[in-house]
């Protein structure tokens, strides 16, 4: 299975987002979406699983959660906007894989047998940080990430 990852784009999808994310199986938004048109946009391509970012303030947003627990396979992810605000021991929970947005900062790091990972910001530039998004391929219980900077 090959799931998308987007995040942080802020009321902006770039054509060049979307075309690297289509023939996905599943799409996940890590949050600061900026509106429901980004949503309708990207269930064109996938099924879509959102969670709700710090930006996301507006009436549209409101039955949008703030976290999401998902499982594809044997694998289990944690979605959340802020990697900040985790209040879990993911490895605790039986979580394998923890997706976060907000900080614009692409990340890809195991830390107590949980991979961590930020595909970084799709939207806006943000200082001299890469706009880019992310692709996990899942089979069985192994887990590869690919991030994919786009060139805009």
């Amino acid at each position: 299975m090959r799931i998308g990852l987007i995040a942080d784009t802020h009321n902006l999808l770039r054509p060049e987002a979307l075309a690297l994310l289509r023939g996905v199986d599943h799409l996940i938004h890590a949050g600061d979406i900026g509106g429901p048109h980004i949503l309708a946009e990207l269930e064109r391509i996938a099924p879509l699983s959102v969670v709700r970012g710090n930006n996301d303030q507006d009436s549209w947003a409101d039955a949008i959660p703030e976290r999401l627990t998902l499982r594809f396979g044997a694998i289990t992810l944690h979605v959340l906007h802020d990697l900040k605000q985790l209040d879990i021991d993911p490895a605790e929970q039986g979580i394998d894989v923890v997706i976060a947005g907000h900080s614009h900062k692409p990340l890809h790091e195991v830390r107590g047998g949980v991979l961590y990972l930020n595909p970084g910001s799709a939207g806006p530039r943000r200082f001299k940080l890469p706009i880019s998004v992310g692709t996990l391929q899942i089979e069985g219980d192994a887990v590869q990430f690919e991030l994919i900077t786009l060139e805009v």
